[in-house]
């Protein structure tokens, strides 16, 4: 194909000269011309979405760009310059939902072609190398995912970051130091968000860059995979030989004979993308980070809520195993399968075990996904103080109230359940004076406990610890008598008569 026959008049004398000087027209009609398999179908659309992925990437590095001329990545300033991009800037809420949901397509994509690649046996002989770039090319996307909720500054990235370097501590011998590289010091600062912006936009795209690049070179080289088909297995010895005799059997020029499918997909995500950035918008952002608020429970963003449901509900003596190890045994599974599994059937008709891992993976996915929406451990933030005539008898009113009060503000009822109130995060207090003594009930709120529950020691006075405790007493709660009210502004103006 002569890119010549797209332009006419001077635009064709143009590009002629141009062409002449650089010799880019060649090389650019002779890749672009390669033979592919000729696909029809939905066989031929599923071809398409590695470039999907391409395309979302693009439009990160343009919005990307374009965001980073008004963020300031410093601390005074960077939640401030991102109002100022909603709010004020031109088109700044446009671009930040851009940004945003470009960044939704990237991960859906790139892992549909994962699964695809997998199911269809792509990265067998002679493709060994373009799974392990693509293997390389999804840890960098999750990278840019995660250093780019931080850049948000908002309560949520502020202790996200924390929850980060609490995981990477725990690795054997070098967790320290793995922390504080995250940190960029021992607290999180101007320091770690100016090293979380370098990543972000400079960094991970450069190797992004650079192993798409690679990617598409591969590609090229190795060509693009046949449909499977059962019964055809792939034998190294004599797999190019015949790979070849099949191209100029059933293959097709790239453009336009398979590109258009590429180009449709494309451009029907960006359409996508911008309506759900013009309806829906960029996403919210939270309070500015307070170091001083303890009681913050941050939730990332849904492509990781899985991950934050599966530490939820993972007994605490396998926190370590699943932290460290399913990452390792996964890594490890993406690099030694083409080493181990690099000939043989390609159909998944004949490789139903193939079918069966990658059904167990969604559901799981899908499943800790279900429940990380839901999140019955984490605290209910929104619970309503209870009312007065619930929590004491008449005579243990005023300092149960006081309690009631002092239990609601300090976020205690958000995390533990009493009676027919309360969150499911912490443990159940409903007769807990029962299971505890009094002095162990004060030990506790001052000293803290494991599974979460800060110390409390200098946050609360001693009248303070002790109204507290009259309230866990109180008999009326532990029985779970009464309706909950129906809003805050309601039980206040209770708790103040």
């Amino acid at each position: 194909m002569r890119f010549t026959r797209l332009f006419t008049g001077p635009a064709k004398k143009a590009w002629a000269v141009f062409d002449d000087r650089t010799g880019l027209g060649q090389v650019l009609s002779h890749q672009l011309s390669h033979p592919v398999p000729n696909t029809t179908g939905w066989v031929g659309w599923s071809y398409a979405i590695g470039s999907a992925v391409l395309v979302a990437f693009i439009l990160q590095v343009v919005t990307g760009v374009v965001l980073a001329t008004a963020y300031v990545p410093s601390t005074e300033d960077a939640y401030d310059s991102l109002m100022y991009i909603t709010d004020q800037a031109t088109l700044g809420s446009f671009l930040r939902g851009l940004h945003n949901y470009g960044a939704w397509a990237m991960i859906i994509f790139i892992g549909l072609h994962v699964i695809q690649t997998y199911l269809v046996g792509a990265y067998k002989f002679p493709r060994e190398a373009n799974w392990l770039s693509g293997a390389v090319l999804l840890l960098l996307t999750l990278v840019l995912a995660f250093t780019g909720q931080l850049l948000r500054w908002d309560q949520t990235a502020y202790w996200s970051t924390y929850v980060l370097a609490a995981q990477v501590e725990r690795t054997p011998i070098i967790g320290d130091r793995l922390a504080d590289l995250a940190l960029a010091g021992d607290t999180v600062g101007g320091a770690t968000l100016t090293r979380f912006y370098a990543i972000h936009v400079f960094f991970v795209p450069a190797l992004v860059f650079m192993f798409i690049g690679f990617h598409l070179w591969l590609v090229l080289h190795t060509g693009v995979s046949e449909p499977p088909q059962a019964g055809r297995p792939v034998d190294p010895k004599t797999y190019r030989a015949w790979y070849q005799k099949y191209l100029e059997r059933n293959g097709v020029p790239f453009w336009p004979d398979a590109a258009w499918r590429d180009v449709v997909l494309g451009v029907g995500m960006v359409a996508a993308v911008a309506a759900l950035a013009i309806i829906v918008g960029p996403p919210e952002l939270e309070n500015p980070p307070d170091p001083t608020v303890l009681q913050a429970y941050p939730r990332p963003d849904w492509y990781f809520l899985w991950i934050f449901a599966a530490l939820a509900v993972v007994p605490p003596a396998l926190e370590d195993l699943v932290i460290l190890g399913a990452p390792a045994i996964f890594g490890a599974l993406l690099v030694f399968l083409p080493f181990f599994a690099n000939k043989g059937e390609r159909s998944p008709k004949r490789r139903p075990w193939a079918i069966a891992i990658v059904m167990i993976a969604v559901i799981m996915v899908g499943t800790l996904y279900v429940a990380g929406e839901r999140a019955p451990w984490s605290p209910y933030v929104d619970q309503p103080q209870l009312p007065v005539e619930v929590v004491a008898a008449p005579e243990k009113r005023a300092l149960v109230a006081q309690g009631a009060q002092f239990y609601y503000q300090k976020g205690c009822q958000a995390c533990h359940r009493m009676g027919n109130w309360g969150g499911l995060y912490g443990p159940n207090l409903t007769n807990v004076h029962e299971r505890l003594s009094h002095e162990q009930i004060v030990i506790s709120i001052i000293n803290g406990r494991g599974g979460g529950m800060p110390a409390y020691a200098g946050n609360l006075t001693q009248q303070q610890v002790n109204a507290i405790v009259a309230f866990l007493e109180a008999e009326k709660v532990q029985r779970g008598e009464g309706e909950p009210p129906r809003d805050a502004g309601e039980v206040g103006a209770q708790a103040e008569d």
